[in-house]
């Protein structure tokens, strides 16, 4: 994160910041689960590193080639501007806690891939290692289903003052933030598996409490529904009337001040 920094300070070039994070936590992620501890990696450590490195590579992929085109995250934009002339050196702290988090992301991928082994199994893992790969498959499609209806939607000029509601849109305001936390969750779910109370799997459930904190109250929704409002005004008002932030559960309309 050190070396986003550097690429960062200058305008233009803030887009660089989250994939470069996610290459990071990739990196250290693989790193943690295969690890040797008195013998070689077993399926279930290949089958946890094998899961991260698709979640690393998908959303590293999908964000560098979108800052390929050059511009500003509109978050950075906002802290450059409230930050001043301090915005180098804030911005430089603000990356090295995004650092530590990526570690405890990693701490929790290494506890399911650590995770001791149930007795009841399937073959060489547990039902558990099968729901966990199959809800982080799942959530990596949901993902990439959602990064492409938006940028479907944005290639129309017609939509250039306009919010897109269709699709997985149209059932939460920010579904790719809905499945990036889903797919922290498998992790906890091969953590946990059929032996509940397992130290591991308490510990790893803290990955996916910590994303759904940070997505939903800090630095995903609150400063980027401020940018749609500044941007697109009463559109994304009605939306916010319509379309639910984050979990998908039909509402009722209601005016919002």
């Amino acid at each position: 994160m050190g070396g986003a920094w550097l690429i960062a300070r200058r305008p233009g070039r803030s887009g660089w910041i989250d994939a470069i994070w996610s290459f990071a936590v990739g990196v250290a992620s693989v790193a943690a689960a295969l690890a040797p501890v008195g013998h070689a990696p077993d399926l279930r450590q290949r089958l946890v590193a094998g899961m991260v490195a698709l979640w690393s590579l998908r959303l590293g992929g999908h964000i560098a080639l979108r800052s390929a085109h050059g511009g500003d995250d509109p978050r950075y934009v906002a802290l450059r501007e409230a930050w001043g002339g301090s915005f180098s050196v804030r911005l430089l702290g603000f990356l090295q806690i995004q650092a530590a988090a990526g570690w405890l992301l990693a701490i929790c991928v290494m506890m399911a891939a650590r995770a001791p082994a149930p007795a009841y199994r399937l073959g060489d893992l547990a039902w558990s290692d099968y729901a966990g790969a199959g809800l982080l498959i799942a959530a990596v499609i949901g993902e990439g289903l959602a990064d492409a209806q938006l940028k479907a939607f944005r290639a129309h000029p017609a939509n250039a003052r306009l919010v897109c509601d269709t699709g997985l849109w149209g059932l939460s305001r920010h579904p790719n933030y809905l499945f990036e936390w889903l797919g922290w969750v498998a992790y906890a779910v091969i953590a946990m598996g059929p032996s509940a109370g397992a130290l591991p799997g308490w510990i790893a459930w803290s990955g996916p409490v910590f994303m759904y904190w940070l997505l939903v109250h800090v630095s995903g929704i609150p400063p980027l529904e401020a940018h749609m409002l500044r941007s697109r005004g009463e559109a994304f008002r009605a939306v916010q009337r319509r379309v639910p932030a984050f979990w998908p559960i039909p509402r009722a309309s209601k005016e919002l001040p």
